[in-house]
């Protein structure tokens, strides 16, 4: 199985809902991805703005903040567990 946004192959994938359920997304759009790409979309970004701003696939690998996480563990070992990078206040 393959990440949609980082691209790794992984043993096991999440299940990533483009508009956060808390935001009337149960029924929307979603991709299959990592465990660390899902926990990195949600430390660096809130709900709102997930639903209203980062809400496809392509606007997620197009945000600057991302771009650099994806950069950095598509070069991680994918049979090891990543740290998610905390958002700088």
């Amino acid at each position: 199985m393959t990440c949609e946004l980082c691209n790794r192959e992984m043993d096991k994938l999440t299940v990533h809902h483009l508009v956060p359920r808390q935001k009337k997304g149960h029924h929307g759009p979603k991709i299959n991805i990592c465990s660390a790409c899902h926990r990195q979309i949600h430390t660096l970004y809130d709900n709102t703005r997930l639903a209203q701003e980062l809400n496809s696939l392509e606007k997620l690998k197009q945000e600057p903040q991302m771009q650099k996480f994806l950069s950095w563990v598509g070069k991680q070992d994918p049979g090891k567990r990543v740290k998610v990078h905390r958002k700088k206040s």
